[in-house]
């Protein structure tokens, strides 16, 4: 990644800082309809002590990590949408978030983790499909 974090204006700054990371709306969609199927988890914590990475779900005792990526950061094959405005920074910033993603899954695998990756495009109750699934493969 380049070193330094491009100059924007101010309207596009503040529109940044208003990203949740924790609590969007695909995310908190997901966590009701698997709760409603009486599924419990852990929300935004790291699975695996000394690794700096927080899963949006987690299932310590069945070792499922539950990530719900947003298209746009974590570059979706049907809604990736790449910035005009500093693009190589953006492309950086972009194919380092994948890379971190691909870090992450091996690493968690590693550790004897399964990870589910959920895009906040896919309907939560088809999401809590694939994520009961993996619980119940366990």
């Amino acid at each position: 990644m380049t070193a330094g974090r491009p100059t924007t204006d101010a309207q596009t700054s503040a529109r940044m800082s208003r990203q949740r990371r924790v609590g969007t709306k695909p995310e908190t969609e997901l966590r009701k309809e698997l709760h409603r199927r009486g599924c419990r988890f852990f929300v935004d914590r790291a699975p695996v002590r000394g690794l700096r990475r927080r899963a949006d779900l987690v299932f310590p005792r069945r070792k499922v990590a539950v990530y719900v990526d947003g298209c746009f950061w974590h570059c979706c094959p049907e809604h990736a949408t790449y910035p005009k405005n500093n693009a190589q920074w953006w492309a950086d910033k972009l194919a380092g978030n994948v890379a971190r993603d691909r870090d992450t899954d091996a690493r968690l695998a590693d550790a004897g983790w399964l990870v589910v990756r959920v895009w906040e495009h896919e309907p939560a109750a088809a999401a809590a499909d694939r994520v009961q699934a993996a619980l119940s493969g366990r």
